[in-house]
């Protein structure tokens, strides 16, 4: 046999594999999902009896990760939908809508009835057709203690122009599913990969489906060529010819009985079509081997497309798996795609203008000749500082922003004009390292909402906003600051275990009051070493030494050297003493 025999062969088996494996995961997951159905049916009767829409000013939203932030394709507006929050004993799951007003800095919460159930990890796409429209796909249910989930199959549509939901009931769809990637290319939704999730059993998918926008039909893509492995989580963008990039993604498989090895996958491909976007069209896979800098290994991590034709890679977390535990190194570093060029680069902040021309009057001649992605080549420089610790309500400190000195390359001006600088070029501010946020882009600006880190078994999830014109690259800015008394962590308990499901899992605001009434019950226990006034700040310091050390390089990432850690583990420490003394 030849080995294009061989090869044929080989593809059928892995086929005939990940077939089985579906059907047992199935069979185990129909008795899970099947209690859930009954919750959520609950939930949809409340729903149900919201019968006219209602659009009111509201704060920002509470904390969340796995939703979505889509830009309204005529206004100058972000939409928020769904999103889960965990609180360490309960998982919250949520199918708000929250619209952010960009030029006005404010949001509103836009109440319509009969909206898609409750869910996380689902997908969103914006086309501009009738006023516009946000298309939803899968995602995913958990129970109250986050041990059973239901994977949707469902398609929704939100007209933008009259505020309606319609769900869309077309066979041949995708089966269950979250953690897929959907985008919107010419008159079709593309949907690749993805994974579904039973107590015991897992299964992750490689397979393209397409759904017509003219026809309201799905149809199962059966490209040509080697496709990429199954995976979730990966970046998916459509280029200005009409083609499907795909890059990275997470996916584990089991070596033997309960262990499970997990893949960062690196790797790139480009999904073709042959035609004018009709269902009939030829599709083919094909590896990309681009050049210039990837991102180092990571999931979780959020994308977007931005100008020039250009996808962004923003965040992510690296996880070391011990045998005991799993110890992360959060990303907030944002990585551009030159869909044109093949070419990664790392973005960088250029700083202030007025920083950037003193800068030239030192090395006039190497400036005059680099271009803007000359900059973004260089990987960012210099130590990270705290600027700003807050104590959640339950007394654990966070840190919302990070702030990092000016490049090294500073080093080569002169001693006036780093003297001239001192006073005007101030420090940079930059989102937190974190995993699962929200992006969205808008006239060439990048929106970062939300998301999570965790500092050893403690999850915060953020409900900040920042924004960066990706035009300029000049700086971060902060749109809605962090609110630390919507952080609560409660530790696992018995008796949390026997309580009512529904109130754990019922989204929104009710169950966002009843756990902070718990949080109170609970007698104060604290995540973070207290604060004797008796005793001297030196002797806290000691005290309480590796909590903050561990604090700190969680948020100043794992290049940073030893001595520059413990340095601003005690700062952190002093500071939130004396502000508690």
């Amino acid at each position: 046999m030849g080995k294009k025999g061989k090869k044929e062969k080989k593809g059928k088996g892995a086929e005939k594999t990940a077939a089985k494996m579906e059907k047992k995961v199935s069979r185990r997951a129909k008795k899970e999902e099947e209690d859930l159905e009954a919750l959520i049916a609950e939930f949809q009767s409340l729903d149900a009896k919201k019968t006219q829409v209602i659009e009111s000013s509201c704060p920002p939203p509470s904390p969340r990760l796995n939703g979505s932030l889509s830009a309204h394709p005529e206004k100058d507006e972000l939409i928020l939908f769904g999103g889960e929050y965990f609180n360490g004993q309960k998982t919250y799951l949520y199918n708000e809508l929250y619209v952010y007003n960009i030029r006005k800095n404010n949001w509103s919460k836009v109440e319509i009835p009969n909206p898609p159930p409750r869910r996380c990890a689902h997908q969103a796409a914006v086309v501009p057709t009738a006023g516009g429209q946000l298309w939803v796909f899968g995602g995913e249910f958990a129970s109250p203690n986050g041990e059973q989930f239901y994977h949707y199959k469902d398609l929704w549509v939100l007209h933008l122009a009259t505020k309606t939901w319609e769900q869309i009931k077309a066979p041949g769809g995708p089966s269950g599913r979250s953690g897929h990637r959907m985008v919107a290319c010419k008159r079709q939704l593309i949907v690749f990969g993805g994974f579904h999730e039973s107590a015991r059993d897992y299964i992750y998918y490689n397979d393209v489906y397409a759904f017509n926008l003219d026809s309201f039909t799905w149809s199962k893509l059966a490209p040509s060529g080697i496709a990429p492995a199954p995976r979730s989580g990966c970046q998916m963008a459509t280029t200005p010819e009409g083609n499907v990039i795909i890059y990275g993604g997470y996916s584990k498989q089991r070596i033997k009985k309960d262990v499970d090895k997990g893949t960062l996958h690196t790797d790139m491909f480009l999904l073709k079509t042959e035609g004018a976007g009709k269902e009939e069209d030829k599709w083919a896979w094909s590896r990309l081997n681009p050049s210039g800098v990837k991102p180092t290994p990571r999931s979780g991590f959020s994308v977007a497309v931005g100008p020039n034709s250009r996808s962004l890679l923003f965040g992510g977390v690296h996880d070391e798996e011990e045998e005991e535990s799993i110890e992360g190194d959060f990303f907030n570093d944002v990585y551009f795609y030159d869909m044109g060029k093949n070419r990664w680069f790392p973005g960088q902040l250029k700083g202030p203008k007025s920083e950037k021309r003193k800068r030239r009057r030192g090395r006039q001649a190497e400036a005059e000749g680099a271009g803007d992605e000359e900059m973004e080549k260089r990987p960012p420089q210099g130590p990270v500082e705290i600027v700003k610790e807050v104590v959640a309500e339950d007394g654990t400190v966070m840190t919302i922003k990070q702030v990092i000195s000016g490049p090294a390359e500073e080093k080569e001006k002169s001693e006036s004009e780093e003297e001239e600088e001192d006073g005007a070029s101030g420090q940079q501010v930059e989102p937190c390292p974190r995993s699962n946020a929200m992006l969205a882009v808008k006239h060439g600006v990048l929106y970062v909402y939300g998301g999570m880190f965790e500092v050893g078994d403690r999850q915060f999830t953020l409900s900040d906003l920042y924004s960066i014109d990706l035009h300029k690259m000049e700086e971060w800015k902060v749109l809605v600051e962090m609110d630390p008394k919507a952080q609560e962590w409660l530790e696992e308990s018995e008796s949390d275990e026997e309580e009512d499901d529904t109130e754990g899992a019922e989204g929104g605001e009710e169950e966002e009051e009843s756990s902070e009434e718990e949080s109170e019950d609970e007698g104060g226990e604290e995540q973070h070493p207290s604060v004797e006034h008796e005793e001297k700040p030196a002797d806290y310091l000691s005290r309480t030494e590796q909590y903050w050390i561990k604090l700190a390089r969680s948020n100043m990432g794992p290049d940073a050297k030893e001595k520059k850690v413990v340095k601003v583990a005690h700062a952190m420490a002093k500071t939130f003493y004396e502000e508690s003394v």
